[in-house]
């Protein structure tokens, strides 16, 4: 289901988000468009483990959770700061920043302390 989320779902929300966005660099200037070739830098990443993941490379869990939390550093900033547009309600950021960290720390815990990723990556 990781390999999936890295390679699939995460892209597409890239995608998506990207689009809505990248109307807004004549707006609010070259900020925006910085987030967005950092946001694409995080997601290939996040592809790159994903791949690794699903061929088994010996390494593929180091890199997976440092794709997971750069991926989280990255939604806690767009969260958190101007540059992006948004059109979450006031009050709702904490929210979102709690549930993006629950989120990839959830499946940072699960690939340090699983016996399967063990076994299957040792």
């Amino acid at each position: 289901m990781l390999v999936r989320m890295l390679t699939l779902w995460h892209p597409i929300i890239y995608g998506l988000s990207s689009s809505a966005a990248i109307g807004a660099v004549s707006v609010r200037g070259p900020s925006v468009a910085i987030v967005l070739v950092a946001r694409l830098l995080v997601v290939a990443l996040g592809v790159a483990a994903g791949i690794a993941l699903r061929s088994g490379r010996a390494a593929a869990v180091r890199l997976t959770m440092a794709s997971l939390a750069l991926s989280a550093a990255m939604d806690v900033f767009v969260f958190t700061t101007p540059y992006y547009p948004s059109n979450r309600m006031p009050g709702e950021t904490p929210l979102y920043i709690g549930a993006t960290i629950a989120y990839y720390a959830g499946w940072i815990v699960y690939l340090a302390r699983s016996g399967r990723v063990r076994r299957t990556f040792a």
